[in-house]
């Protein structure tokens, strides 16, 4: 079985010291299995199996996380891979709504521990080399709303608004009235609390709400999503932009701000049980598509990848300067998966195995936009 791997630079170490190795160079990264592994497993559930060891601490790895990455990536659409493919596909598919909630209420405790101040849990946007990741991420939400082209009195919709720093910076800069929504309970506290301590009640309004139950009617001039499209579902693509297309005026903008895979596919099995239930990482194809077939059009699409890596690399280095703290509240398999998380989603990134989009497109035609897009960055 262990034949199949002929791609890449390895080695495995088992339990009884035994080592495998892959190719004719030195290796680039060693799995070290401190106790048996089911390898018919292996094969088949890759990513899950190789997860819940390392959290187990089961599982050591050494070495360069971008190089188990460009494996996994090339081995990932081949049939050895792929045998339980339906029986996890039927797993994900009696998973409740949970989706978001699993994530993203662990606590607003956890995510200050490590995010920034502005809470942003996306991608972020480095114009210098040496920004910070609070500078990268005012610069993010700097860069997604010039790309609205925002004016003033204009009504914004803010679909998952996450901890509402880009609702906030909406309304203080370009004087929009705005509606941010999201299905956490704990985003949504922090969010009106935030709105309520900066005095913008009157230009802000936080709601604990899904996309699907958007009640209103060609209302607003503009919408937002940053970080929230991932969570939609491979069967929901069409649901959404239709609900957006509903809300929003003839004429009106969107920015999206998505990860997409490279390809379709079925969602990482490690990623679906422990991170993001639910989740699908749409392809670009896929997203075009859903966006045509609803009468949106296309303006501008930009590829943020090396961005993420770099958000996810500060992320986990600002994680792992407060494990102690984390420890706390949590046991050490809660921190192993959030430290192996963060660093293979990098090391996804710097492979291309994943990418990052901003979209920018418009509810029918609509001829009266600039001709350029020189204002974005001005």
């Amino acid at each position: 079985m262990l034949s199949k791997w002929n791609y890449g630079n390895f080695r495995i170490v088992f339990w009884d010291q035994e080592e495998f190795h892959v190719g004719n160079q030195p290796a680039k990264f060693s799995l070290i299995f401190k106790e048996k592994i089911p390898f018919l497993k292996l094969f088949s559930d890759t990513s899950l199996v190789f997860a819940k060891h390392y959290m187990e601490s089961k599982l050591e790895i050494e070495g360069d996380y971008d190089e188990i990455a460009k494996v996994l990536y090339y081995f990932s659409n081949k049939r050895f891979l792929k045998n339980t493919e339906d029986i996890l596909s039927k797993i994900a598919q009696k998973q409740e709504s949970k989706n978001i909630k699993s994530h993203y209420d662990i606590g607003n405790d956890f995510y200050k521990l490590w995010l920034d101040d502005t809470m942003s849990y996306s991608c972020a946007y480095f114009k210098e080399p040496n920004n910070t990741l609070y500078e990268a991420q005012i610069n993010k939400i700097e860069h997604t709303l010039k790309k609205l082209d925002l004016k003033e009195g204009e009504k914004l919709l803010d679909i998952g608004c996450g901890w509402g720093w880009l609702s906030i910076m909406a309304a203080q800069k370009y004087g929009v009235k705005v509606v941010g929504i999201t299905i956490s309970e704990e985003q949504c506290k922090k969010a009106k609390e935030r709105v309520k301590e900066l005095g913008l009640e009157d230009k802000i309004e936080i709601r604990l709400q899904n996309y699907q139950d958007l009640e209103f009617e060609n209302y607003f001039d503009k919408v937002v999503s940053v970080g929230m499209f991932e969570h939609v579902g491979k069967e929901n693509l069409g649901l959404y932009f239709m609900k957006v297309k509903q809300v929003l005026k003839p004429g009106g903008s969107m920015l999206l701000h998505s990860i997409l895979a490279m390809f379709e596919g079925k969602t990482n099995a490690w990623i679906d049980k422990y991170i993001f239930p639910g989740g699908y990482l749409p392809s670009l194809r896929e997203v075009v598509s859903a966006m045509s077939e609803w009468d949106f059009h296309l303006l501008l699409a930009e590829s943020l990848r090396m961005h993420y890596a770099k958000t996810l690399d500060l992320w986990d280095e600002n994680f792992n300067k407060v494990l102690d703290k984390v420890r706390e509240k949590y046991d050490e398999e809660f921190i192993r998966m959030w430290d192996l998380y963060l660093r293979s989603c990098a090391s996804a990134f710097r492979v291309g195995s994943v990418d990052l989009f901003q979209f920018l497109i418009t509810k029918e035609i609509n001829n009266n936009l600039s001709f350029t897009k020189d204002y974005i960055y001005k």
